[in-house]
Formats: structure tokens, C-alpha cells, sequence
């Protein structure tokens, strides 16, 4: 077995580690966002969000410009882009934070598919199942360490610093790219690019666009996976704080049970699924155990640590959102398989921008004026008031699921 693939696909899989972390980054860093740059909850809300609209508005385009421009010089410029976007975030005044939070979504927006791509030439087909699930593995990896690693440094080193480092980071894995990444192997011969390839593609984002399993399916997917990106990656920490008077570390510790969960969840629920050659009702399980699970620990007094097992749950039922992908395919060409799939992921990561966001402006609607050290609190009754957001969109998620017609695991020609 050659190493060299290895390497490559690697390198990819940690910038979608990298990309991972950053998505969920500002949850541990609420209360100094707020302090520092004098805002509160929907400014936060706002600027954490900039991050997945750059992402999602990228998605399609992405894909052409991999096959035009190949891997290489993508990955690489993609991560000096996320090391600027990720250097001005951390700088002075709430204004660059905004461009370097969109930075870092235009710079990481290449990852999954940059990941992917590369494991696609490099790789037989045999292995590249097992390859999508290595990287959404490392994906998750990148979560977990956006919550207590990152809380602790965030202690140690200040949030700044913290962000400094990463920027360095992002340099390094540029640079890596640049040297030991290639775009094809040599005995492949020359790269062709068809420019019927692009007018194709746009063609398959019309005919998905028409079909309205693509709808309901986003609708299952993107709802299921909003309440992860709003909770978990961002609002999650300050609200069990609040709730457990506990210090971040412990608090992050819970939230990241959540992504264990999505990590474990993703790759069973896609088992079953293919197994039974059924998507509806893994998907009707998974929108609904998700909206029983939120309602139990949003209203009823637990203890932290019960808490953080339903988390685990609920992040394992979330991971049947994955679904969405497969199912959102077998309704549409094969031939337009593509321009589904930047459809829905689309889907997805503007979802969590919108709840991001919206939390956050219902958060300072209940906020009674309280500053802790310059930065807001709100109140216990505010935090439940804003994430009746999470149940709304678990409903959403299951009516989705309820309307999709049951592909049987069969896709179209």
C-alpha cells in the first residue's frame, strides 16, 4: 500500500478537522466576544453565522473550480484564506471580526469536498465509503476540540491568543498542501476539463431545484441539524453555565457529548438505513426520539450529568441527518447527483446560520440589563424562551421526514 495517498488524503481530512473547529469556536467564547467588542447576543449570534452563509453560498462553485483547478493549489489557498480570516477575527473592532468570520467560512468551505475529491483520485472506489467516513470522523474530532481543548486554552492563553495560533496553523497545513499535495498521479495522464461539464452542472441544479422530494428532504435534514449547529456550536456553554452555575470547562464537556453523539450517530444511522433499503423510517426515528429528547431537558430539572447522557442521545438520533444526502440523490438523475448534493448541503449550513442568529435576538429580547464583568447575562427564563427555536425546528425536521416519498434505496436512472 502506498503512503503517499495516505498523506495527502490526511492533510485533507485535518483541514476538515480545522474547518470543524472553527464552525463551533465562538461556543466557548460568548462571554468574551460579548465584553470585548461591546455587543450582545445578536451581534454574536450574527457574526458566529457569517461563517456558515460564506460556507454554504460556496458550495456548488467549489466543486467546479476542483475539477478545473484541482486540489492543490485550492487546499493550500483555501487555508491562507482561513489563516487571514481567522488572524482579522481575533483582531481589533467588531467590523474585521465580521470580514475574518467570513474569511474563515470562504477559506474552509473547500474542505469536505477538497477531502473528498482528493480521496476520489488517489483511491479506488472500493475504499472511498470508508474514506467519507474517516473525514466526517475527523470532522467531529475538530468538533470536540472546539469545546473543552479550546475552553482550556482559551483559560490559559486568552481567546486571542488562542486564534493567533490557529491563524499559525492554518499557514503551516497551506504550506503542507503546497509541497506534498498533487492533483492526479502521473500515470493518469493529463487532466482534461470540459467546459459542457459546468453548463451540465447548472442544468442538474435546475431539474433539483424542480423537484420537490429536494425540498422535503432539505427540510428534514437541515431542521435536524440546526439545533446541533445552534446549540452545540455556539449558544450551548453560556446556557449551561447559566443553568448549572459551572465553569466553562465543565460546560463544554456536556455540549461536546452532543458531538460524540453526531460522530457515532452518523455512520450508524447510514448502516441501518442501507441495510433495511428503507430512508423513511430511520429518518422519522431520528426527527422525532431528537424533538422528545430536547423537550425533556429543556423544561425538566436534571442533574448535569443525566443531562449530558441525553445529549449523547440526541446528538446520535441528529446523526441520522445524514440520510438527507442519500435520500435527496435517489430522487434525482444520477447525472445531476452533484448539483443535489450542493443543494442540500446548502440546505443545511444556512439553517444554522439563520438559528444561530434568530437565538441570539431572542436572547437580548429577554435580556433584563445584568453585565457580568462587561459582558451580558440573561436570564434563565430567557435562554428557554429563546431555544423553544430547537423543538420548532425538530417539528419541522419531522414533518420533512413525514412528506418524503420512501425511495427504497433505489436511485434513479
Amino acid at each position: 500500500m502506498k503512503l503517499l495517498p495516505w498523506v495527502m488524503w490526511g492533510l485533507a481530512a485535518v483541514f476538515y478537522c480545522y474547518g470543524f473547529f472553527q464552525r463551533v469556536a465562538p461556543g466557548v467564547m460568548v462571554q468574551e466576544l460579548m465584553r470585548d467588542f461591546a455587543v450582545g447576543a445578536t451581534i454574536t449570534g450574527i457574526l458566529s453565522s457569517l461563517y456558515f452563509y460564506a460556507y454554504a453560498s460556496l458550495q456548488i462553485p467549489i466543486g467546479l473550480m476542483l475539477d478545473r483547478i484541482g486540489p492543490r493549489r485550492m487546499l493550500a489557498v483555501s487555508a491562507l484564506i482561513a489563516g487571514l480570516g481567522c488572524y482579522l477575527f481575533q483582531a481589533d473592532g467588531v467590523n474585521l471580526a465580521y470580514v475574518g468570520r467570513a474569511l474563515i467560512g470562504v477559506g474552509t468551505a473547500v474542505t469536505w469536498v477538497g477531502a473528498l475529491k482528493v480521496a476520489s483520485v488517489w483511491f479506488p472506489p472500493k475504499r472511498f465509503a470508508l474514506l467519507t467516513g474517516l473525514t466526517m470522523a475527523m470532522g467531529m474530532a475538530g468538533a470536540v476540540g472546539g469545546q473543552v481543548p479550546l475552553g482550556l486554552a482559551v483559560a490559559e492563553f486568552g481567546w486571542r491568543g488562542t486564534l493567533v495560533g490557529a491563524a499559525m496553523l492554518a499557514v503551516v497545513l497551506a504550506a503542507a498542501f503546497a509541497l506534498i499535495v498533487r492533483d492526479r498521479p502521473k500515470d493518469a495522464g493529463p487532466q482534461s476539463y470540459d467546459p459542457e461539464e459546468g453548463t451540465k452542472l447548472w442544468s442538474g441544479v435546475l431539474l433539483a431545484l424542480k423537484e420537490p422530494q429536494t425540498y422535503w428532504t432539505s427540510l428534514f435534514g437541515a431542521l435536524l441539524a440546526a439545533p446541533m449547529l445552534t446549540f452545540a456550536g455556539l449558544w450551548g456553554v453560556p446556557y449551561l453555565m447559566t443553568r448549572y452555575d459551572v465553569a466553562r470547562p465543565e460546560a463544554a464537556a456536556s455540549v461536546s457529548m452532543m458531538l460524540v453523539g453526531w460522530g457515532i450517530g452518523s455512520p450508524i444511522f447510514g448502516w441501518l438505513s442501507d441495510h433495511w433499503r428503507r430512508r423513511k423510517p430511520p429518518m422519522l426515528a431520528a426527527s422525532g426520539v431528537s424533538l422528545a429528547i430536547t423537550l425533556v431537558w429543556l423544561y425538566l430539572p436534571l442533574p448535569l450529568g443525566l443531562l449530558s447522557v441525553l445529549l449523547l442521545v440526541q446528538g446520535t438520533c441528529a446523526g441520522g441527518m445524514v440520510l438527507l444526502f442519500a435520500t435527496a440523490r435517489e430522487h434525482n438523475p444520477n447525472w445531476a447527483a452533484g448539483a443535489t448534493l450542493g443543494i442540500v448541503n446548502m440546505a443545511v449550513m444556512g439553517t444554522g446560520a439563520i438559528f444561530q442568529s434568530l437565538t441570539g435576538w431572542l436572547l437580548d429580547l429577554g435580556w433584563a440589563g445584568d453585565l457580568l464583568n462587561g459582558a451580558r447575562i440573561y436570564p434563565l427564563a430567557g435562554w428557554q424562551s429563546a431555544f423553544l427555536v430547537l423543538p420548532g425546528c425538530q417539528i419541522a425536521s419531522l414533518i420533512g421526514a413525514l412528506m418524503v416519498r420512501e425511495t427504497f434505496c433505489k436511485p434513479q436512472k
